[in-house]
């Protein structure tokens, strides 16, 4: 695990088996047998989140690896298809998925996510199209959303 300082607070990025397993916002919990060291891997994960976070990556190209359920690990995948600057309602995930009933599911899996951002559950938005919960916050998925619109179009 290491932590990067960004323009969103400072983050944590830890690894496991040479793959990304969790993102950590600032004021999270982090597990206390964590072990801080930059591997080539994190600093790698570091500089995409930075690139992404000024508008010049759209992309991660990282081996990610979420701990969850089967269930869970099919709605990580369908929120990593969404395009960059677009979003996404939990009913149309739902449909995505083939279970139309599953918004609750959904959810509480978008809201497990390990590792946000990097899997972009910022992108999932009420049927409504209002914001919804973030584990980061809300003025942070806000921020997320207006950076990608607005570099979407470039």
């Amino acid at each position: 695990m290491f932590f990067y300082q960004t323009d969103i607070g400072k983050i944590g990025i830890a690894e496991s088996d040479n793959a990304i397993m969790s993102l950590y916002f600032h004021g999270e919990d982090i597990p206390e047998d964590a072990v801080v060291h930059e591997t080539e891997l994190l600093k790698e994960a570091g500089r995409q989140l930075q690139d992404y976070l000024a508008g010049k990556r759209r992309d991660f190209t990282l081996p990610l690896a979420p701990a969850g359920t089967e269930f869970m690990l099919r709605v990580w995948e369908v929120l990593r298809a969404i395009p960059y600057g677009e979003t996404r309602s939990y009913r149309k995930i739902a449909q995505i998925t083939g279970n139309q009933k599953a918004s609750r599911a959904l959810g509480l899996a978008n809201n497990r996510n390990p590792i946000p951002i990097f899997v972009p559950c910022h992108r999932v938005i009420g049927t409504n199209g209002k914001l919804t919960g973030y584990r980061g916050g809300l003025q942070t998925k806000e921020r997320l959303l207006e950076l990608e619109k607005q570099h979407a179009a470039l």
